[in-house]
């Protein structure tokens, strides 16, 4: 739950990231922007803030802003048999600022990111991939995976197959995909 100041604020912080990563969004656009706090009442800790471009049967884009050392909880994007739908495949490009991204794999022994304290049991894939300004990198679907904003933060474009958010599954059972805004 986010009070509407904190929603608006971390809106305009994310606009303000994207401008200097040199993507344009007009001001009704800045508005469209979304603040995803995954139920977790801790924005400096876990969420992420995104702008859809486009999310058609076919294909999605987004942009996805993280905060320095701010966590998108693990979670896979699974099939849905109903729709005929294989699960979401989505591939990162990091625009600005860094990225630690987490897949199942190799444990890296030492890794980048910064794991809350106490929350350890909700993370569970250790394969490290660091993403720096150019970098890219596609997952597959139904891959669990995690990600974090370096120091600096990131920005970084998203490309997938049409995403359906509200079937993501989460590691972290207390996890609710729909921000709540409280006044």
């Amino acid at each position: 739950m986010l009070t509407r100041l904190v929603y608006q604020s971390a809106k305009d912080r994310a606009a303000h990231h994207l401008d200097r990563a040199g993507i344009f969004l007009k001001p009704e656009e800045q508005e469209e922007i979304e603040v995803a706090d995954f139920g977790l009442s801790d924005l400096a800790r876990y969420g992420l803030q995104l702008f859809t471009y486009v999310n058609t049967e076919r294909c999605c884009a987004k942009e996805i802003v993280l905060f320095p050392r701010q966590t998108c909880p693990e979670h896979r994007h699974p099939p849905i048999p109903s729709l005929a739908y294989a699960g979401k495949e989505e591939t990162f490009r990091c625009q600005a600022g860094s990225i630690y991204l987490y897949l199942p794999g190799t444990v890296t022994s030492e890794i980048g990111a910064l794991i809350p304290r106490g929350e350890e049991q909700n993370f569970t894939v250790y394969q490290e991939v660091y993403l720096e300004q150019g970098d890219q990198i596609t997952i597959p679907p139904d891959t669990l995976h995690w990600f974090q904003g370096g120091d600096e933060g990131a920005v970084a474009t998203e490309f997938s197959t049409t995403s359906y958010d509200e079937h993501d599954v989460f590691t972290d059972a207390r996890v609710q995909r729909t921000t709540q805004i409280v006044d």
